[in-house]
């Protein structure tokens, strides 16, 4: 589950916008564990659906009561991880045993080495939760955990940032040019992303309801990396819960 990463210049974007659709995400039911993978991971592996810019893995997870994964390594890897339902019991070789419940963000820096376990809390109910993978833009740091809970009346009026580049920010930090916002967008209205950084693009997952992204529909669990503007429409046609992930769209260049 921790697939070594290619250190490189990312592949170069022709359109403005590419699409993925939920439904043609992979998809792997191990009973215990039923998991969308928007990116190639583990035995799902679609060569043009490896990585958008630093955005590497995001899985969407579905975890029985009482169930969850073992002890495994990471390393040079990002990795922020979003409940939205249940409760996720974390420990890890840093001596961190924690519980993340939804409303919480969880950000984790492997660097030079870790491992953890990951375990529904709950024995009589499933959790689910967002586990998305960033590179990072220099490797063999030292490892780091943290979470927290965001501001959700923040989060029901604006682009919040709960992710953000170390020192940048009110966020959880990481070791990339990237930030993490999260909206919820009543019916109706419009609430436009600016981007952080010139030379970052936005990726943009719906994770409740629909939006209308520049004119074009996105519903429940689809997603969309845009790139070339400066800002982007975004308009509710259902009530919204919406992540946009502002990235660079360049691999380091690490040898």
């Amino acid at each position: 589950m921790n697939p070594s990463p290619t250190w490189a210049v990312a592949y170069q974007y022709v359109y403005p916008m590419i699409l993925h659709p939920s439904t043609s995400r992979g998809h792997a039911n191990h009973g215990w564990l039923n998991s969308h993978h928007t990116f190639s991971f583990a035995s799902y592996h679609n060569p043009e659906r490896v990585h958008f810019g630093v955005l590497r893995v995001l899985n969407d997870d579905w975890i029985a009561g009482g169930t969850g994964f073992g002890k495994h390594p990471h390393d040079n890897m990002e990795i922020v991880t979003i409940p939205l339902s249940g409760a996720l019991e974390h420990q890890d070789s840093m001596g961190n045993k924690e519980v993340l419940h939804a409303g919480e963000v969880q950000a984790m820096s492997a660097g030079t080495g870790i491992f953890h376990s990951e375990y529904n809390a709950k024995a009589d109910e499933p959790c689910t939760l967002l586990q998305i993978w960033i590179f990072p833009e220099e490797r063999n740091v030292t490892p780091q955990y943290a979470q927290k809970y965001y501001d959700v009346d923040a989060v029901k009026q604006e682009w919040h940032a709960v992710v953000n580049p170390m020192g940048k920010g009110q966020g959880l930090g990481i070791h990339q040019q990237a930030w993490f916002n999260l909206t919820r967008i009543p019916a109706g209205e419009r609430r436009d992303y600016q981007r952080q950084r010139e030379e970052n693009g936005v990726y943009f997952f719906v994770i409740e309801g629909e939006v209308q992204l520049e004119g074009q529909s996105l519903k429940t669990r689809d997603a969309a990396g845009l790139w070339g503007q400066s800002s982007y429409e975004v308009i509710a046609e259902q009530d919204a819960f919406v992540l946009a992930i502002d990235l660079p769209l360049q691999l380091p260049k690490m040898g």
